[in-house]
């Protein structure tokens, strides 16, 4: 079990359902399970666990990869599993997970989903349990810090005996306990920068497309300062049930052809910023 900080909201065990044509976002459509008239073939004989569609499991919120705006679901993460989608002929279906869950690979393996985009770094101790698309995403953490705290890296938080939090079951949580921290943590990205605004902890590590979103709120850039990046050689991939070897294919079709047409670098700069150049 991971922790959660005193004072934040935690899922139920329940999955909320989200649905959404290609493209458009997802919305918001209530239930507890799949559903649906059962498993499927997309374009391809491509096997999905519900007919017509292409179900994601995903862990809201994480701006900019996947969030809630206007009553659909939205970001990065969703466009580009749109593009797979529309590649399959089947609508995307996004549903609401726990975070622990993605590295056991647990909604994959019960049939609940089809793939987990979560802004999820591959790692090998990840690959035991789910196999992953190649990367669509280069990240590197962030330290976030109060203003009032006068932090602005690590080693600062260690010498001024700061309180460091962090999302649970991330690797910006393993990179700081790697680093000799006990980071409180958060069950989400809300609750991680509730805990930093409630004065629950002093800094905090996590994605730093996450801290960029954050800091184009004024509120919050009056508020907080972005202390280091720390690269970590980290990139973000898709999973899916280990040897679902077509869905595989085509997701890193999907992938390949965005990012040499230009719609890639369209998405990227629509959801995160400016494409890195380093980026392939």
């Amino acid at each position: 079990m991971f922790r959660t900080a005193r004072g934040n909201r935690t899922r139920p065990g329940s999955l909320r359902i989200r649905v959404g044509a290609a493209a458009a976002g997802a919305f918001l459509v209530a239930g507890c399970s799949s559903g649906g008239d059962g498993p499927g073939e997309a374009a391809g004989g491509v096997p999905v666990v519900e007919k017509g569609k292409l179900t994601t499991c995903t862990h809201l919120p994480y701006p900019p990869f996947q969030f809630e705006k206007d009553g659909k679901v939205v970001g990065f993460d969703v466009a580009l599993v749109d593009l797979v989608a529309t590649r399959l002929k089947v609508e995307q279906k996004i549903l609401d997970t726990p975070f622990e869950n993605f590295k056991t690979g647990a909604f994959l393996n019960s049939g609940e989903c089809d793939l987990a985009a979560a802004g999820m770094t591959i790692t090998d101790e990840r690959k035991k349990n789910v196999d992953f698309s190649v990367p669509y995403f280069d990240a590197t953490q962030a330290l976030l810090a109060t203003k009032k705290s006068g932090v602005t890296s690590l080693a600062d938080l260690k010498a001024k005996s700061k309180k460091l939090g962090a999302q649970a079951e991330t690797t910006g949580e393993s990179y700081a306990k790697a680093q000799g921290f006990d980071p409180v943590a958060f069950e989400s990205s809300d609750a991680v920068l509730n805990g930093l605004r409630t004065g629950q902890v002093d800094a905090i590590v996590i994605d730093y497309p996450v801290v960029q979103g954050w800091l184009k709120d004024p509120k919050n850039a009056a508020e907080f300062t972005l202390g280091q990046n720390i690269e970590t050689g980290e990139q973000y991939g898709f999973s899916v049930k280990k040897g679902n070897t077509a869905l595989v294919a085509a997701i890193d079709k999907a992938i390949t052809d965005a990012k040499a047409d230009g719609t890639y670098k369209k998405l990227y700069e629509q959801w995160i910023g400016p494409l890195p150049q380093t980026t392939p």
